[in-house]
């Protein structure tokens, strides 16, 4: 007799004979819902999870966010040249380092945070994430100890980098995991509210330090001052995080390999291991989160990263200016982020992150061609076209990506496909349009760039299944009250027929 599995086709004569069999099988293979299947949030603990893993977040790129606003201070402190934009390239190439090691990081941290959990992982990436940023406000300057000086910096960069690695396939997978279904755009958004806050204080502090100080303090010692910051906010955040439960999908998937077979138990697991099923399994949806990710990176980067360094030195407007006009777009996306990722809830993921990429994809040029035109309304406008744009990937990409893979690999897999692609796309796009520039000698080379990445971007979006409102692959159903797990046991009930 052959052997049959869940992939084998079913002979339709078969199935016509043995009604009542097929049905019991189907039953069985996709049992209905009980009321101990799904999962009831407790409000405050998803606010608490939201708080830990945004604070985190927000952490992450206020530490990215000083290091792109002082690259031309870092470039003079750490990189001594006769040529501006040899110093220029040397600041970015050691701010693009730390892209490159992200996706170590990443294979690092996020099997074992399938493995040990999230909360322990997300615990671990702070500490080295505080640890690599407050040591580089301790390194000598060049002048005092030569070549050392550049060395160290690129050193702790590494540790950033691969601390990096494994935060925001983390803090995103902890954000879905412990909201409900019906709300997980929403809460998802308060993740990129922290990447906009940490962005925000970054250039909020730089530019007071800069006003009061002065360029040639800023230069001397002021640099520091930003960077010594992160060990307080390390901190807070590490507190926060180890007062957290595990999540509550985590948490089941857990039970459900405790009361696995005594022989499972005897199987090796390794980091080596969870990669390899990672891309022998999972690798058409980590080509589409790469995608995802390269597109979201590049516009992302290039408007809040590259943006202020773009503006004073290619179009010689004033460093403090340019980081003021761009810290008044951030804000106004903070105030406006949280509707989109509730409107992400109503409408879906692929309509708020299709209209953001193909608002790069068309209003790039126009708002490139009015921030070039140099007057202060010029520029608002145009930062505001790409900062609308964003902010409908920004709203969105924290719900939708978590969603791709199932509970088992989760942060495992979006951890690599993220990493892979900031470390190719993202970190390193201040260097590839500032090089861009030079070999051109077109100040519209980061339009060009930015719309090729939005029509990557619009493709990817395109192939990605919907998934609003739905359970988590691999997770139970999660709602907000006791009636809605209610409703949902009730809906499989099927009417009586008369």
């Amino acid at each position: 007799m052959a052997a049959t599995g869940p992939d084998t086709p079913v002979d339709p004569q078969a199935v016509r004979r043995h009604r009542i069999l097929f049905r019991t099988i189907a039953k069985r293979k996709n049992p209905k819902l009980r009321r101990t299947d799904i999962t009831v949030t407790d409000e405050a603990a998803v606010k608490r999870a939201t708080k830990a893993a945004s604070l985190g977040n927000a952490m992450e790129w206020f530490d990215f966010g000083i290091y792109s606003y002082l690259a031309v201070t870092l470039g003079h402190v750490f990189f001594p040249s006769e040529n501006d934009t040899a110093q220029l390239l040397s600041s970015f190439a050691t701010f693009a380092v730390a892209f490159l090691v992200r996706p170590l990081g990443g294979m690092f941290f996020g099997p074992m945070g399938d493995r040990i959990g999230r909360k322990k992982v997300l615990a671990l990436t702070m500490i080295l994430m505080a640890i690599g940023t407050l040591a580089i406000g301790l390194i000598p300057s060049y002048a005092s100890i030569g070549f050392w000086a550049p060395v160290l910096l690129i050193f702790f960069r590494l540790v950033q980098g691969f601390s990096t690695g494994g935060e925001y396939g983390g803090a995103s997978t902890f954000i879905a995991e412990y909201a409900p279904d019906k709300r997980r755009g929403y809460f998802g958004s308060f993740l990129e509210f922290g990447t906009l806050a940490g962005y925000v204080g970054a250039a909020g502090l730089v530019t007071l330090l800069t006003a009061w100080l002065g360029s040639d303090t800023m230069e001397a010692w002021g640099w520091r001052l930003p960077f010594l910051v992160a060990g307080p906010l390390g901190l807070v955040g590490l507190y926060l995080r180890l007062r957290l439960d595990e999540t509550p999908a985590f948490k089941k998937l857990e039970d459900e390999s405790a009361h696995a077979s005594e022989a499972a138990d005897t199987i090796e697991t390794s980091t080596k291991g969870d990669l390899a099923k990672i891309f022998r399994d999972y690798w058409p949806t980590l080509i589409l989160c790469i995608a995802l990710v390269g597109a979201y990176n590049v516009t992302d980067y290039m408007l809040l990263s590259y943006m202020p360094t773009y503006l004073s030195d290619e179009l010689g407007y004033s460093e403090t200016h340019g980081l003021l006009i761009l810290l008044g777009v951030m804000v106004l996306l903070m105030l406006m982020i949280n509707q989109v990722g509730k409107l992400s809830d109503r409408f879906g993921r692929k309509p708020l992150l299709m209209a953001g990429m193909l608002g790069f994809l068309v209003l790039s040029l126009p708002a490139f061609l009015l921030i070039g035109q140099g007057s202060i309304p010029a520029i608002v406008a145009g930062m505001l076209m790409l900062g609308l744009s964003l902010l409908c990937l920004l709203g969105t990409m924290s719900a939708a990506l978590p969603a791709l893979f199932p509970t088992p690999v989760r942060y495992g897999s979006l951890s690599v496909g993220y990493n892979l692609s900031a470390s190719l796309f993202g970190g390193t796009t201040p260097l590839v349009i500032t090089a861009l520039i030079s070999v051109t000698g077109s100040n519209l080379m980061p339009a060009y760039y930015s719309m090729a990445a939005a029509l990557v971007g619009v493709i990817a979006v395109a192939c990605m299944k919907e998934t609003a409102q739905k359970p988590l692959d691999g997770s139970p159903p999660a709602v907000g009250t006791k009636e809605e797990a209610a409703e949902l046991v009730h809906a499989q009930v099927a009417e009586p027929k008369f």
